[in-house]
C-alpha cells in the first residue's frame, strides 16, 4: 500500500488530499500540521475551511484511508510520497522585502524530511514556489541524505476557491514536473499513477521541473492580468458613458480571448494573485529583466488603483466626506462561496473609509467577526504567516461593527458598498433596505451584481463599476 503524507493542512493540502483519498481507496493519505487547533478542526464536524462539497468528501474518507494528525515526523518517515503544502509568504523584511517569497517554512520542512527519513522518498512541491526552488530543496535533501534517495517533483495546484472540489474532481490539467533523468522520470510516473485513478491521461501534463514551477506563476499572472485589463477599461467606461459589461461581452465573444475573468470589479483578492505576481517581478529583476518586471508590476498597480478609485468614488459622491456616516459593507471574503479573506479588497476599502472616519457595519455569511477584526488590524503580508504569529487580540476599531444580517447592516446607513458577489445579495429586498436608510441613500456596487436601473427606480443614488454614471455622481466628479 502506497502511503502519502502532506505537510500543511491549509486551503491546498486539506482538499487535495481529501480528493486523492476519495479517488484512491488503496492509498493511505495523512495530512499533518503542527497546529493542533487546525488538525482538531479537520477531525471535527466543523472543518476549518468552507468549500462547497468539501464536507462530504472528507467525511466519506476520514478514518478509513484519510487521516489528520499532528504527529508530523512519524508520518513523514513512513510515507512513500511527501507533499509539501506550507505557506510561502511574501518577505516583509530583508532582501526582496515586499516582493520575494519567504521560503523559511519550506526550508524547515525540507530539513525535517531529511532528518526523519529512513527510506527513499518522492518529495512533491505543492506550494506555489519561485522557479528553481526545487534546486535548493534538492541540495538540502542530498546533503543530509544518509544514503537515502530523494526525487523532487513540482505539482502546482490550479484550484479556484469556491469551486475547489469541482476543480479537483474534473481538473483542466494536472501538471507534474521532474528531473529529466531515469530516476526523475520514474518518480513522475509514480505520481502520475496516483492521479490516473480519476484524471484522463491526456490531461496529465509532464514537463521539466523549471517549466512546472514557472507555469503556476505564469497562470496566475495571466489571470490577474485579464482582471486588471477589464478594470482599467471600467475607468474609461465611466468617463465616456460606455458600459463595461457590454464591452466585456463583445470582447469575450472573440474566440481568441474568451469570456472568462472579464468581470469588472472593485479588484482581485485571494492568496495567490498579488503574491505570485510580486514573486514573478522579483525573479525577473534578479535575472536582469527590468522591463519584464515593470510590465507585470503594472497588473498589481492597476488593482491597487481600482480599490483606491472605488473609495474615492464613495467619498466624493457623499458630499466629499463620510465622517460620522454609517456605511454598510456587504461581503468581506475575497469572492463568493469561500470564507477566505486573504488580500480581500474589503480590507483596503474599509481602511479607506475608516481613514475618512466612517462608521462601518459589515456583514458576510461566512467570515467571523474575529477574522475581520484581525484582518483590519494586521500589517500587509502578515496574513500568510501561521496563525500563532499573527495578532492574538486584534485591535478593536470603535468605528467597526460586525452584524449577522444584511438588513441590520444597512439599517440607518447613509450608503451601502457591495464588496463580495454572494448570491444572497442579489435577492435582498432593496425597497425594504431603502425605506430604512438615511436619504439620499447611496448604493456602491463593487461587483456589478445588481440591476442599476431597478435600483434607481427605487430611489437609490447608484454607482456601479464601469457603468454610465448616475447624473448625481457625474456632477460630483473629482480626479479619480
Amino acid at each position: 500500500m502506497v502511503k502519502i503524507c502532506c505537510i500543511g493542512a491549509g486551503y491546498v493540502g486539506g482538499p487535495t488530499m481529501a480528493m486523492i483519498a476519495l479517488k484512491c481507496p488503496d492509498i493511505e493519505v495523512v495530512v499533518v500540521d503542527i497546529s493542533k487547533p487546525r488538525i482538531a478542526a479537520w477531525n471535527s464536524d466543523e472543518l476549518p475551511i468552507y468549500e462547497p462539497g468539501l464536507d462530504d468528501v472528507v467525511k466519506s474518507c476520514r478514518g478509513k484511508n484519510l487521516f489528520f494528525s499532528t504527529e508530523v515526523e512519524k508520518h513523514v518517515a513512513e510515507a512513500d510520497i511527501v507533499f509539501v503544502s506550507v505557506n510561502t509568504p511574501t518577505k516583509t523584511r530583508g532582501l526582496g522585502a515586499g516582493k520575494a517569497a519567504d521560503l523559511t517554512y519550506w526550508e524547515s520542512a525540507a530539513r525535517m524530511i531529511a532528518d526523519v527519513s529512513k527510506s527513499d522518498k518522492i518529495v512533491v512541491e505543492k506550494s506555489t514556489v519561485p522557479v528553481k526552488t526545487a534546486e535548493a530543496i534538492e541540495k538540502i535533501l542530498t546533503h543530509n541524505n544518509k544514503g537515502i534517495n530523494f526525487q523532487i517533483l513540482s505539482n502546482p495546484e490550479f484550484l479556484a476557491e469556491g469551486t475547489a472540489i469541482e476543480d479537483l474532481d474534473k481538473p483542466d490539467r494536472v501538471l507534474i514536473g521532474g528531473r529529466m533523468t531515469p530516476e526523475g522520470q520514474k518518480a513522475v510516473a509514480a505520481l502520475k499513477a496516483v492521479y490516473a485513478h480519476w484524471v484522463p491521461e491526456d490531461r496529465i501534463i509532464t514537463t521539466n521541473l523549471w517549466s512546472a514551477e514557472l507555469s503556476k506563476l505564469a497562470a496566475n499572472a495571466f489571470l490577474a492580468q485579464r482582471i486588471s485589463s477589464i478594470n482599467a477599461m471600467s475607468a474609461l467606461c465611466e468617463s465616456t458613458g460606455a458600459d463595461v459589461s457590454e464591452v466585456a461581452y463583445a470582447v469575450g465573444k472573440d474566440s481568441r480571448i474568451g469570456p472568462k475573468f472579464l468581470n469588472a470589479s472593485v479588484g482581485f483578492g485571494g492568496s495567490c494573485f498579488q503574491k505570485d505576481i510580486l514573486n514573478l517581478v522579483y525573479i525577473c529583476e534578479c535575472n536582469g529583466l527590468p522591463e519584464v518586471a515593470h510590465y507585470w508590476k503594472q497588473v498589481v498597480s492597476i488593482n491597487d488603483y481600482q480599490k483606491t478609485r472605488f473609495v474615492k468614488r464613495v467619498v466624493s459622491s457623499m458630499f466629499n466626506t463620510v465622517s460620522g456616516k454609517k456605511i454598510a459593507v456587504l461581503g468581506f471574503a475575497f469572492k463568493k462561496d469561500t470564507g477566505d479573506t486573504r488580500e480581500t479588497p474589503a480590507i483596503d476599502v474599509c481602511h479607506g473609509l475608516l481613514g475618512d472616519k466612517a462608521q462601518i457595519s459589515i456583514y458576510d455569511p461566512q467570515v467571523t467577526e474575529d477574522q475581520m477584526k484581525r484582518d483590519l488590524a494586521m500589517n500587509k503580508f502578515d496574513w500568510d504567516h501561521p496563525q500563532h504569529l499573527q495578532p492574538q487580540s486584534p485591535t478593536a476599531f470603535k468605528q467597526v461593527s460586525v452584524v449577522w444580517d444584511a438588513y441590520e447592516a444597512c439599517k440607518d446607513a447613509h450608503g451601502i458598498c457591495i464588496i463580495t458577489e454572494w448570491d444572497e445579495f442579489k435577492k435582498l429586498d432593496y425597497q425594504k433596505i431603502y425605506d430604512n436608510m438615511q436619504k439620499p441613500a447611496f448604493l456602491f456596487d463593487g461587483r456589478n451584481v445588481l440591476n442599476v436601473e431597478e435600483m434607481r427606480k427605487i430611489g437609490f443614488v447608484v454607482y456601479s463599476i464601469g457603468k454610465p454614471l448616475d447624473p448625481w455622481v457625474k456632477d460630483l466628479q473629482v480626479s479619480i
